[in-house]
């Protein structure tokens, strides 16, 4: 069993940035896939980065790519997505998953556990 809870979600002027943070409990992450995803007002879920815990290999969307940065934290054993020049079409419910699927790992099918959830919303 691995928890996830996701922090760090709230409102931001558009060019503005966030920081969202995964805490993980459970069991060892070491084989793991950590992704996070998002799901914006009447659209599907989708991919917007992850990182292999153990590896540190980055996957990023096009839509985010050299605005968003996914780490992860051994210590603090932690997820983070840093979110910068944040966009209005940013605005969703952001997901905290983790999952020992197949590579790439940028299917949610590859993951097995989730978080609650956090909010982003970006103002013009």
């Amino acid at each position: 069993q691995v928890q996830l809870v996701e922090s760090g979600g709230g409102l931001v002027q558009a060019g503005g940035s966030l920081r969202l943070a995964c805490a993980v409990s459970g069991r060892t992450l070491s084989s793991y896939a950590m992704g996070w995803f998002r799901q914006g007002p009447g659209k599907e879920r989708e991919i917007v980065a992850r990182i292999t815990w153990s590896g540190g290999n980055t996957y990023y969307a096009d839509s985010v790519k050299g605005r968003f940065t996914i780490s992860r934290d051994y210590v603090d054993n932690t997820v983070t997505l840093q979110m910068n020049s944040l966009k209005l079409e940013d605005t969703a419910v952001y997901y905290c998953a983790a999952g020992r699927g197949r590579p790439p790992y940028t299917t949610s099918y590859d993951y097995a556990y989730w978080g609650q959830g956090t909010q982003v919303t970006v103002s013009s």
